[in-house]
């Protein structure tokens, strides 16, 4: 299933500039973008996985990770095949990476922007998670879909790289409640050579979001001996504390995967050190994920350190909520910052 990719421009010569991800591709007819799911055909840009789910899940909104986001709900999570990121350490790369390998062939579940919304509402949802690739590569079906959900009371979310362009986040911005976004590492030689990417369009996507009132929380994935040194996690920790000290950062373990088998799963020591650098550097939320560590899990209220919300398993799912509707602080009556309702 096709559609128009409209986030896009046609030059004089025919060619067409994808304006969706900061790749800003520029393509002539019959070629793909670097994700591999917009094509020129006809004269036109084409979304090959317009209303073409390839994940569909129920999820507790922690396991996004949104931990300031609605606590203790559930989310409708979904995505497609196709990615504008080859990170060799893709947790979903049978569908992320799935057009690349089977020379650009598409698959997915139909399911269009008014099902999805129903399914949503149907299962109880109090939001629309646009996760498993990378959301920017189907923009216009997250559009369609966010739109409608907005309409009908219902929250988005994007789980993204951050590679998104200005235009993009302007047209999303209305309907966009939340994001989280991936600083993969401090290093742009560790983007080009382990993700096929660059890290200032990340930075700067974070920065505009933060601009446009999207809520925002960071996650990073310590890998040992690549992105994981105290003075890399502490540029991290820096920008995203000179940004906005109250931005929650996900401090997750790596687990052996796609093309990085050799590499030993993350230290629970490596992740507690780095929730350290965290809190020297000033700021206020900080987490650890893909292990089970209540003390490391939870949210402490910033001024009197009251543990507000209670969290274990490896992805923080089991959750005890003692905020009230506004997230105020039931000992010292802080008003933690967040999406609560």
């Amino acid at each position: 299933m096709s559609s128009s990719a409209w986030l896009s421009k046609t030059l004089h010569n025919g060619d067409i500039i994808c304006q969706a991800c900061a790749h800003v591709c520029k393509l002539e007819e019959g070629e793909y973008g670097i994700c591999g799911v917009r094509r020129v055909e006809g004269g036109e840009l084409k979304l090959l996985v317009y209303g073409l789910a390839a994940a569909l899940n129920i999820d507790p909104v922690e396991k996004k990770p949104m931990f300031h986001f609605l606590p203790d709900t559930s989310v409708l999570s979904f995505g497609t095949v196709g990615c504008n990121f080859k990170c060799q350490f893709c947790q979903n790369y049978t569908i992320s990476q799935y057009p690349q390998e089977h020379q650009h062939h598409i698959i997915g579940q139909e399911l269009p922007p008014e099902r999805m919304v129903a399914l949503a509402l149907e299962n109880g949802c109090s939001s629309i998670a646009y996760t498993y690739n990378e959301p920017i590569v189907f923009f216009e079906y997250t559009y369609d879909t966010a739109k409608l959900a907005h309409a009908q009371g219902l929250k988005n979310i994007y789980v993204t790289s951050g590679y998104e362009t200005r235009k993009a986040l302007d047209l999303l911005a209305p309907y966009l409640d939340g994001m989280n976004i991936d600083i993969k590492s401090f290093s742009d030689t560790f983007y080009q050579e382990t993700c096929g990417a660059r890290l200032k369009p990340v930075l700067e996507a974070v920065k505009y979001a933060h601009e446009k009132g999207i809520w925002i929380e960071i996650t990073t994935l310590l890998i040992s001996g690549k992105n994981d040194s105290d003075e890399e996690t502490r540029s991290i920790a820096r920008f995203i504390a000179d940004l906005d000290a109250s931005i929650p950062w996900h401090l997750s373990a790596f687990h052996p995967t796609y093309k990085m088998l050799d590499i030993p799963r993350t230290p629970a020591q490596t992740l507690r050190r780095a929730y350290k650098i965290g809190q020297e550097e000033g700021l206020k939320y900080l987490y650890v994920g893909n292990i089970d560590d209540e003390d490391y899990e939870s949210t402490y209220c910033p001024q009197c350190h009251d543990k507000v919300i209670e969290r274990h398993g490896n992805i923080g799912q089991f959750v005890t909520n003692r905020l009230d509707k506004k997230g105020t602080c039931p000992n010292c009556s802080y008003l933690l910052e967040g999406v609560w309702c």
